[in-house]
């Protein structure tokens, strides 16, 4: 099986911009304004357990990876960049310390390299399993209700917070805790170091309104690019400013992104 995407064509000869969404999301997360980025050729991919690949299940990031590769093959995509928002993130930086052939760059928004400590690795180990139980068996109005009261989306409205509670609540919750099982961050390699050893360019966009990630940033081998008036999902939020900085990225010389 591969992933399920929608194309978008653009200039002959470019490389593909290839965008995962984050945990809960689908292709359509990554829809930003067209006209900065139509000389490009996109992919927009559904992740396992997510939109049109929900039947799709993964047992770890390696298998992730793998999938990823083939799916790649599949859609004739020889030349490209990964753009990866959080868990999409997460993915696509854990894929180009694979060092895939054809990978030209990275740009990944408010994503997390990896923890460092054991005792954090227990720690969330212990958190997510609980998510993954009431995704299975509860609501997903009420599991989400409480999803976005994590401190990372202190940043959101009301209106934004029970707007996402709405669309995030059209998933299927099995398939979710599947994904959200495999690929939780306590079993997630810290990606630092090899990260610092990858050689192809690596761009790292967070929301200036969100603290974590702003810290994040500052602790990794990547040229950090803060996005005005956001916070963790700064593509959600400022759309246009995200869609210019990738542009900028993209335009720059090679000899320049290294």
């Amino acid at each position: 099986m591969i992933l399920q995407g929608t194309q978008c064509a653009g200039a002959a000869g470019k490389p593909w911009l290839v965008f995962l969404h984050g945990f809960s999301g689908d292709r359509r997360e990554w829809q930003l304004p067209e006209a900065c980025l139509d000389d490009y050729p996109r992919l927009y991919l559904d992740l396992p357990g997510h939109g049109e690949s929900a039947s799709i299940a993964v047992s770890d990031f390696r298998d992730m990876s793998h999938l990823l590769n083939r799916t790649l093959i599949s859609y004739n995509i020889l030349n490209y960049w990964l753009v990866g928002y959080s868990l999409g993130g997460r993915i696509a930086m854990y894929h180009a310390c694979q060092r895939p052939k054809g990978l030209q760059g990275l740009i990944v928004e408010g994503a997390h390299p990896g923890l460092r400590y054991e005792h954090e690795r227990v720690s969330r180990r212990a958190s997510d399993a609980c998510w993954v139980a009431r995704f299975r068996h509860e609501p997903l109005e009420a599991v989400f209700a409480d999803w976005y009261q994590q401190p990372v989306f202190a940043s959101l409205t009301e209106g934004q917070r029970q707007a996402l509670v709405a669309l995030r609540s059209r998933n299927n919750g099995a398939a979710l805790a599947a994904m959200l099982q495999a690929t939780s961050l306590a079993e997630q390699p810290d990606l630092r170091a090899a990260l610092a050893e990858c050689v192809v360019p690596f761009f790292y966009m967070y929301g200036e309104r969100d603290g974590k990630f702003r810290a994040i940033a500052r602790d990794l081998p990547a040229i950090g690019h803060p996005i005005p008036h956001a916070g963790h999902n700064a593509h959600r939020e400022n759309p246009v400013a995200v869609a210019e900085r990738l542009a900028q990225i993209l335009r720059l010389p090679k000899k320049d992104t290294l």
